[in-house]
């Protein structure tokens, strides 16, 4: 079993990142659950989302307290939280959205383990015009840990905003993920 944790602000979409995640796995015949975490927040107020991903039935409902992969998409969460609480050090994966490099958020946080960074803020401007990160993060996650493809996620996408947002505009969402996709150090 794969075990996400996405640690976000209300309104960066850390729910939405997950569901789309695990919703994605499920068409290659996965096992998945998705939730947030979550009370009377709002915008602005730290959330965490959970993706879990396995190849038989996942039994456990309760919170991932030992993640194999933090998304970090707001890294001012940093000053706050210890986003690193449950990930191992060595085999844990670390992936935040933030524009200094990798090296330097190793400084910042002291994780050792695997760590990458995306400006995933900044594609979402370009592209979007909002700062709205939490599609690019997925196009970084993908790409570190395999978990699913570009094409699974961009039918994800498709069928999850297409109706809501229109076709425009959920293609400027695909074109983040593989920008970030790209783009992750």
């Amino acid at each position: 079993m794969i075990k996400i944790r996405f640690n976000g602000r209300g309104g960066q979409g850390a729910k939405t990142a997950a569901q789309l995640l695990v919703e994605a796995a499920i068409t290659k015949g996965k096992y998945i659950q998705a939730f947030p975490e979550y009370g009377p927040e709002r915008r602005g107020a730290p959330v965490k989302a959970f993706a879990k991903i396995d190849d038989k039935p996942i039994v456990s409902r309760e919170p991932i307290d030992y993640p194999d992969v933090v998304v970090v998409i707001d890294s001012s969460l940093f000053e706050s939280q210890n986003l690193c609480d449950g990930l191992d050090k060595k085999k844990g994966i670390l992936i935040i959205n933030t524009p200094k490099s990798p090296d330097e958020m190793r400084k910042e946080t002291g994780f050792d383990g695997k760590l990458y960074t995306v400006n995933a803020s900044q594609i979402t401007l370009d592209l979007l015009k909002v700062n709205l990160p939490n599609t690019p993060m997925l196009g970084a996650l993908i790409k570190v840990t395999g978990i699913v493809t570009i094409k699974d996620l961009e039918n994800s996408i498709k069928i999850h905003f297409e109706k809501k947002i229109g076709k425009e505009k959920t293609q400027l969402n695909i074109d983040a993920i593989q920008r970030a996709y790209d783009e992750v150090k």
